[in-house]
């Protein structure tokens, strides 16, 4: 179905992907989890509850209504708790951001944009499919690509190599804070100051490449 706005007035959503379950907890794919455990650590708050098909958290910011979201139905059917959390507190897909993990960026890599396809992310189709738009901004974590070709899946569902942690931290941390950065000032001046080609490299110019196709 269409996005539909909610009622919520002005809240900042922020979504992590993720599977649920102790044995994910350090896998690649579950970066956008790392992501927004960490920004709820900068401001202060915990998830302590359950709705909308995930754990929550909610806090203010400058008076306004911020809630971080972690799916708890898994990568490919993340889309179900994001629009449900849409429908009820988000009046506009611009004050969503989706925070993922991207195969075909660098580790450490971290890049915004506006709005684009799947890009080959079953966790990002699955909210476009439930949404019915892909004009969300999403946050991207690179995560680097499988050794060989049909690796796709070990490769995710993997644990980082102990050698890429520095740039993974690194990138969590600077993700984290892109993140204050959008509820604070929006994603176009976000994009201008973090996106990167590797975790603390300079800004790159694929931040204006043509969108991907679904």
């Amino acid at each position: 179905m269409p996005f539909a706005p909610g009622q919520g007035g002005a809240t900042r959503l922020i979504v992590g992907l993720g599977n649920p379950g102790p044995q994910y907890r350090n896998t690649r794919h579950n970066v956008g989890f790392m992501v927004v455990d960490r920004l709820a650590e900068i401001l202060g708050v915990a998830f302590s509850r359950e709705k909308f098909g995930g754990l929550i958290a909610e806090t203010r910011r400058d008076r306004m209504p911020i809630m971080l979201l972690k799916p708890l139905t898994f990568m490919n059917r993340s889309g179900a708790a994001v629009a449900q959390a849409c429908r009820n507190r988000v009046t506009d897909p611009q004050r969503l951001l989706v925070v993922v993990d991207d195969v075909d960026l660098p580790t450490g890599a971290v890049r915004l944009r506006a709005k684009g396809g799947p890009g080959g992310h079953n966790g990002l189709k699955s909210i476009i499919e439930h949404m019915g738009s892909r004009d969300f901004p999403r946050l991207r974590i690179g995560i680097g690509k499988e050794n060989a070709p049909g690796e796709r899946v070990d490769h995710v569902l993997g644990a980082f190599h102990p050698e890429e942690r520095p740039l993974v931290d690194e990138a969590v941390e600077q993700a984290a804070r892109a993140c204050i950065s959008f509820i604070e000032e929006g994603i176009e001046l976000t994009m201008s100051r973090f996106n990167t080609g590797s975790a603390g490299a300079p800004k790159s110019d694929r931040s204006h490449a043509p969108e991907e196709k679904p």
